[in-house]
């Protein structure tokens, strides 16, 4: 087992080392998907977050080992970078990778539990939601500033941004899912609207996320309007026919 525990949980290594050898028999599940488990572990100074990554194809095994970082490391280094930057994410604890006589067998991500957030996503489901337009405008705000600071968040969709209410007028922005980014030094108008085409297909927010974004980027807003409309249309065309084709070869394979 090959692992890296943050400065600040080193008090807390015996027992995370525990939990990652024993992760499918403890813990509460937050999530049970396909792909990936998450899972919550109580401690009495702080909740943890553990993400069990799906275990990598022969090809990939070979990959993490030699070539490329896994995405439990990516999520770590990443989360520890956008803390350095004052961009909103769950605090990082730890990776953990195991490997075998291939390459990486399986790895896991921890971090802090966040409570009292919601995903931006309920923001994007629910017309009626309280404040909406004024979170919006604070979710364009936000975005901005990641812009300003070169990080391109490439799964930046609506279900990987957590929000807090801290009163009426302040809410705090965290990101999640955090093993694809990218950091620049600038980042070209074309690549901003792109990093947007990911999280809503409704028009009225993109009017709301584009006025604001012109008022802070000094762009046309015309201009950030239509071209965030048109990414954000041919994103979901692709996403949509991406479905119908995966739903045709089910069908072929019963």
């Amino acid at each position: 087992m090959k692992y890296l525990i943050h400065n600040k949980f080193k008090d807390l290594q015996e027992r995370i080392v525990f939990l990652i050898d024993h992760f499918l028999i403890e813990g509460k599940i937050l999530v049970n998907g396909q792909r990936n488990i998450i899972k919550l572990f109580e401690f009495e100074e702080i909740t943890l977050s553990i993400k069990s990554f799906k275990k990598p194809n022969l090809i990939n095994k070979i990959v993490y080992r030699y070539f490329r970082k896994s995405k439990a490391r990516r999520s770590f280094e990443f989360a520890s970078k956008l803390m350095e930057m004052q961009i909103g994410t769950p605090q990082p604890v730890a990776f953990f990778e195991n490997y075998d006589f291939i390459g990486l067998k399986d790895s896991y991500y921890v971090c802090e539990h966040l409570e009292n957030v919601f995903e931006f996503r309920e923001i994007v489901q629910n017309e009626a939601f309280e404040n909406r337009d004024f979170i919006i405008r604070k979710f364009a705000q936000f975005t901005f500033e990641m812009h300003e600071k070169g990080i391109e968040f490439l799964d930046h969709s609506p279900g990987n941004t957590l929000i807090r209410k801290n009163n009426d007028v302040s809410y705090s922005f965290f990101l999640v899912d955090l093993n694809r980014m990218q950091f620049h030094e600038t980042m070209n108008f074309q690549t901003r609207m792109k990093n947007l085409s990911k999280i809503t297909h409704k028009k009225d927010m993109i009017a709301v996320m584009s006025n604001e974004y012109a008022k802070l980027s000094g762009d046309d807003e015309n201009t950030v309007f239509e071209t965030m409309w048109k990414l954000t249309s041919d994103f979901q065309h692709r996403f949509h026919r991406k479905k119908r084709i995966k739903k045709k070869l089910k069908f072929w394979k019963k």
